[in-house]
């Protein structure tokens, strides 16, 4: 279906500990479509990158409501991260397949119109989010894009805790391919380096 503008949250939540920001315990969401071009039926993903042969039995995908932080969806996961390190969520289509290219699992679901969350550890949140809303993001937020657009990690393994600094807009979406910089962890001035940040987002496009 079409959807307004959103102000969502997204959230990737590990069984463990999180460590200091910079380089962090993969697992990441890498990548996440929320709002589709014409109907969101069968083409939303979500993208994590990770530690080939990972299992993900046991981790879940949550949906949560930005009004009053009830969980409205649970997205049970299964399988292992493959051997690129991409492991992609895909919705399933009411009345066939999934129009996600490469999906490693298949689950039925789609986010409520914002402000909304989906927790899995680290967070990716988006949007302007209004007194008395629920923000389950990092930092400052991320910007919200268009219909057809993702929010994509500009760097493999690095989350500073501030979505806007690690994340950017993709007008192409993703899913299934390699990060912008499987690399470890860039200098702290790097990181706050905004034309650097955009020189790496579209090298991946």
């Amino acid at each position: 279906m079409n959807r307004p503008p959103l102000r969502f949250a997204f959230a990737a939540l590990a069984l463990a500990g999180l460590p200091a920001p910079g380089a962090r315990a993969l697992p990441l969401l890498s990548e996440v479509l929320y709002d589709a071009v014409s109907t969101d039926d069968g083409a939303l993903f979500v993208e994590l990158y990770g530690t080939p042969g990972t299992s993900l039995d046991g981790w879940s995908i949550e949906g949560v409501n930005g009004a009053d932080g009830e969980v409205t969806l649970t997205v049970s996961l299964s399988g292992t991260i493959p051997g690129d390190g991409i492991f992609v969520v895909a919705d399933g289509g009411a009345s066939g397949p999934t129009a996600v290219a490469g999906a490693d699992l298949v689950a039925n679901f789609d986010f409520q119109n914002g402000p909304d969350s989906v927790v899995l550890r680290d967070a990716l949140g988006y949007g302007t989010f209004e007194a008395g809303t629920f923000f389950a993001g990092e930092g400052t937020a991320a910007p919200d894009g268009a219909a057809g657009e993702s929010l994509a990690r500009v760097f493999a393994n690095i989350d500073t805790d501030d979505n806007a600094a690690d994340f950017a807009l993709l007008e192409a979406p993703t899913p299934g391919q390699a990060p912008v910089s499987p690399v470890p962890e860039p200098g702290g001035a790097v990181l706050v380096a905004t034309g650097l940040a955009g020189l790496a987002l579209r090298r991946r496009r």
